[in-house]
């Protein structure tokens, strides 16, 4: 089997096997592609049979080449998860790979933004945008992502079938996340208004099978366009270049915790495949409350 074949194989495996997102499937070919040629191997025992020294060289080669902590940690990951499947392609049926602990990650705790300047970005949006339809969409989207706890992709993934029969948003709404699984989300009244306000502007017909948040052509809505539109908001509010889209989605979780929301429901909430990556959030709240602590008791005044 050549270099090709190998990596055909690979993409198939993520993609149908694993049901790894498109931009994982990538990066994943990319890792692949880049070890068999600094290696020069072509077959799957060869692969099978690397062992520590030389993904060792591998990573110092990439590190050279000026990738960081984190890009370096998932490297080695998706080249551990090819190993496994080389050694599984090689009939040895092992899952063993190398034993090599990649660097040390420094976890970032979420910013969240407060919920008048949620309100105020979705509002900001809409007020610079170049067509009134265009302003109302963008309004819709960051009022999902800030009211639902959505991924931006989650929410642009979104077609017209999730409006079932009536014109605007069911009071809970399905979401299919990352891995394909899915969620039950509810959908808050100002929500369900602003998708409806979106509507009634758009000048594209809703379709069951067509993008519910449509881009200036009709075709579906990107990511990048979302982003520009918060990023000119944010600067018009003055606010940190950390309030991005999806620090909208901290913002739901830091305030349903608050709130006294408990992790599991939280967890499921957002769609989180392990309770450890909702654990973060009550790292947050108590940033949060350390901070009102320090500003607001009168000893910390002295």
């Amino acid at each position: 089997m050549n270099r090709a074949e190998m990596i055909a194989a690979w993409e198939c495996h993520l993609a149908l096997s694993r049901r790894r997102s498109p931009h994982t499937v990538r990066a994943y070919v990319s890792t692949a592609e880049r070890l068999l040629e600094s290696t020069g191997y072509a077959g799957w025992e060869e692969v099978a049979d690397i062992d520590a020294p030389v993904l060792r060289a591998h990573l110092a080669r990439r590190r050279a080449e000026g990738i960081g902590n984190v890009s370096a940690a998932r490297e080695l990951s998706a080249i551990k998860g090819f190993i496994a499947f080389a050694r599984q392609e090689s009939g040895r049926g092992e899952n063993a790979v190398p034993r090599l602990r990649g660097p040390r990650i420094k976890k970032g705790l979420p910013r969240p933004v407060t919920p008048d300047e949620a309100v105020n970005l979705a509002a900001g949006v809409a007020d610079d945008a170049a067509e009134a339809w265009i302003g109302a969409r963008d309004r819709a989207v960051l009022l999902l992502l800030y009211g639902a706890g959505l991924r931006i992709a989650e929410a642009l993934s979104l077609t017209g079938g999730a409006l079932l029969l009536g014109e605007t948003l069911p009071e809970t709404l399905v979401v299919t996340g990352k891995g394909g699984k899915q969620r039950m989300v509810p959908i808050l009244p100002l929500l369900r208004e602003a998708v409806s306000a979106y509507l009634a502007l758009c000048p594209y017909p809703t379709a069951r099978d067509k993008p519910l948040f449509r881009g200036a052509r009709g075709g579906a809505l990107s990511q990048g366009m979302v982003q520009k539109a918060m990023a000119r908001a944010r600067i018009s509010l003055g606010l940190p270049a950390t309030a991005t889209p999806h620090a909208l989605r901290h913002s739901f979780a830091t305030h349903l915790l608050g709130a006294g929301a408990d992790l599991r429901s939280l967890q499921e909430l957002l769609g989180h495949a392990s309770l450890g990556s909702t654990q973060i959030y009550t790292r947050v709240d108590a940033a949060m409350l350390l901070d009102v602590y320090r500003t607001a008791h009168p000893r910390e005044q002295n």
